[in-house]
């Protein structure tokens, strides 16, 4: 798997040339900083980020928090690995 795109980033291109992140903002309800930090890859979409864009831009809530998703597994798969025995089986 590849490093996917931050959802902020994809949230980027989604947004006219010509709208501030103020005005984008105050389209969604939420403050300006909020919604610089998502755009910035400095904050994840939360479950109610995305349904907020999915009602702005008509998409689903799913595919805002899948792409959070995919970015936050393959940041984890980045660190090193844990040395974590597997459970024995309990029922022996």
């Amino acid at each position: 798997m590849h490093n996917p795109a931050h959802p902020g980033e994809v949230l980027r291109e989604w947004l006219p040339e010509d709208m501030t992140v103020t005005q984008a903002a105050k389209e969604l309800q939420v403050s300006r900083v909020t919604l610089s930090k998502v755009l910035n890859g400095k904050a994840g979409v939360t479950a109610g980020m995305a349904l907020r864009l999915s009602a702005w831009l008509g998409t689903s809530a799913d595919l805002w928090l899948g792409m959070q998703s995919q970015w936050d597994l393959w940041q984890a798969e980045q660190l090193p690995k844990p040395n974590i025995k597997p459970l024995e089986n309990l029922a022996a």
